[in-house]
């Protein structure tokens, strides 16, 4: 704890960074957003806890070094880029057949239909992991936010700190974007909002696809 507070705006600096990193509309928060409006509450929650799950693993890999490791690591990385990349552009392509379909019933919706939580978590979990900005977001908070002398402590209240506030970020959005008046707006607006996911996240598969390591 002393040496937490002996670098205390560094410990801030690694909070701010985390922080605009999860409010940011990236794929992530794109996913909850529009499994939210589409699947109600549940669904949207359900993907919050996998995109968490994700952005945990990344933690605990960067504590322990490894993700650090992957970075000499080119074609992994490279690899890793490019199975995200096309995984976006498949959300993309699911959003844009809901999008082409003209009747929908409120208790299926398209983006959710015959999908189990435990499907909804992993998809949620492999939008996160397959992200390489994850992987740079985390490597920059524990590089600016811990010395290297740091203590198991100061790496719990670093990492336990960012958690914490990812955790209410993912699921402020899906409480945010499941509400009624959110449910009503998408059944007025199910193709074009639909249509608008499919653009997103098409656009977000491109730019990760090509975008330089």
């Amino acid at each position: 704890m002393d040496l937490v507070l002996q670098h205390w705006s560094q410990v801030a600096a690694a909070y701010t960074i985390y922080l605009v990193a999860v409010i940011s509309p990236g794929p992530a928060v794109m996913a909850i957003i529009a499994s939210s409006i589409s699947g109600g509450r549940k669904t949207g929650l359900t993907l919050a806890v996998g995109v968490f799950a994700g952005s945990f693993t990344w933690a605990v890999a960067a504590a322990l070094g490894l993700a650090a490791v992957l970075q000499t690591y080119a074609e992994l990385l490279y690899a890793l880029k490019i199975a995200g990349g096309f995984y976006l552009l498949y959300l993309g392509y699911k959003a844009l057949r809901s999008a082409l379909r003209k009747e929908e019933t409120p208790s299926t919706p398209a983006v959710n239909k015959l999908q189990s939580s435990r499907q909804v978590f992993l998809r949620g979990y492999a939008i996160h992991l397959t992200n390489p900005k994850a992987i740079f977001a985390w490597v920059a908070i524990i590089s600016l936010g811990l010395p290297a002398n740091a203590s198991a402590s100061a790496v719990a209240i670093i990492v336990g700190g960012c958690l914490l506030t990812g955790l209410t970020v993912f699921t402020g959005y899906a409480l945010l974007f499941s509400t009624e008046g959110a449910l009503n707006a998408y059944k007025a607006a199910r193709r074009w909002i639909d249509g608008a996911m499919a653009a997103l996240f098409c656009a977000a598969g491109v730019k990760l696809l090509t975008a330089r390591l």
